[in-house]
């Protein structure tokens, strides 16, 4: 168990009130153990709670098929096992709650998280108990990464920069985006990640659309190529992207890589404590103005134990950073008119005094020529 998550959550439930909390998401089951449990963010039937309270004791509610994994992992924690198509996790979890003397108590429970059916089964279960949303609260304290949560996200962004690069550079002319992909699995768990999500592979053409994956497409002199990926440990993800031209760049693509290489600048520069979310939008879309370049949505977001966590550096909410946010930045344009797309995310993290750029490996101020 990671104690000082627990510490973290018990300081929050005396704040607001709470006797205990039950995380239930695969992130936030996540948070407190350090580890997901292999099958539930595919399978949102497969329950994997952990129960905090406010004294700090910890226990956890798992589905059967996860709890030899899961006892390997959290040896010496409190578990309890429900079983799969019996339809009884609620009443397991209603029973591990009474063991604790909740049966009564303020709970907080992710309400945007657990289903409809399952929340009115478990309070009817436990009619004397108080359930309050927590979602907010967790996705609060997830925002300020630990010194253990800085450590793993700046491996998995140097994951990603290097397996990217290196899987640029093994293709050429007349491989295909499969063979470009092939590279980038390869390369990012020969350098340690255990999973990935959403791999982009976005070539020529093709670049233009934001969230595609590899095809047989054939790579031209010319080309244009985005690639993302996003390699996980314990549940934590890194986002980089990063653009390359094969054999040769279109006079346009250095024009436009320039301008977003000063975009990528002035964001590390406006980056640091007390800076506003809004303000560093705004400052972005006056400098894309500026340069003629398209306007998006945002600029980037937090990230974590999920893709896209608050804050987000765009238009709607406003939220001052704070050191031990880990952001991603990403100046990208999809239609740049000439028939391609260019994209440059970045892992930072707020730092006491300005920000740390994680994805560090690759040099991206020139845009990459391969092949």
């Amino acid at each position: 168990m990671r104690q000082d998550v627990i510490a973290r959550q018990v300081a929050a439930m005396k704040a607001a009130g709470l006797d205990a909390i039950c995380s239930c998401s695969p992130e936030n089951f996540a948070y407190v153990t350090g580890f997901v449990s292999p099958t539930q963010p595919l399978m949102r039937w497969r329950h994997a709670m952990a129960i905090v309270t406010a004294d700090g004791a910890v226990s956890l509610v798992v589905v059967d098929m996860e709890a030899s994994t899961i006892r390997a992992k959290a040896p010496g924690t409190e578990i309890a096992v429900w079983k799969e198509f019996s339809f009884d996790a609620m009443a397991v979890l209603a029973e591990a709650l009474t063991t604790h003397g909740l049966a009564d108590a303020r709970i907080g429970l992710e309400l945007d998280y657990l289903p409809a059916a399952d929340f009115s089964d478990l309070s009817e279960r436990l009619p004397g108990a108080t359930f309050a949303p927590a979602q907010a609260l967790l996705a609060r304290l997830r925002q300020l990464k630990t010194p253990g949560e800085i450590d793993v996200l700046r491996k998995l962004s140097r994951i990603a920069d290097r397996a990217i690069t290196e899987s640029f550079h093994a293709v050429s002319a007349g491989k295909t985006e499969m063979d470009l992909a092939a590279a980038l699995t390869r390369g990012v768990y020969e350098q340690g990640a255990e999973y990935f999500k959403l791999m982009i592979v976005a070539t020529g053409e093709r670049s233009v659309f934001p969230n595609v994956g590899p095809t047989g497409r054939v790579l031209k002199h010319g080309d244009v190529c985005r690639v993302e990926i996003f390699p996980m440990i314990d549940g934590y993800h890194a986002g980089v992207c990063r653009t390359a031209a094969i054999g040769a760049a279109p006079p346009e693509a250095e024009r436009i890589w320039a301008n977003l290489t000063a975009c990528k600048h002035m964001l590390l520069e406006a980056i640091r404590p007390g800076a506003s979310s809004r303000a560093i939008y705004e400052r972005y879309l006056a400098m894309t103005e500026a340069l003629k370049l398209p306007r998006i949505s945002f600029i980037g977001h937090g990230i974590g134990l999920h893709l896209h966590e608050d804050p987000y550096l765009g238009p709607t909410a406003d939220q001052p950073l704070e050191a031990g946010m880990v952001l991603g930045i990403e100046p990208l344009i999809y239609e740049t008119g000439f028939g391609f797309g260019m994209q440059n995310k970045d892992m930072v993290l707020v730092t006491e005094t300005g920000c740390e750029l994680l994805s560090d490996v690759s040099d991206t101020d020139r845009l990459l020529v391969v092949g």
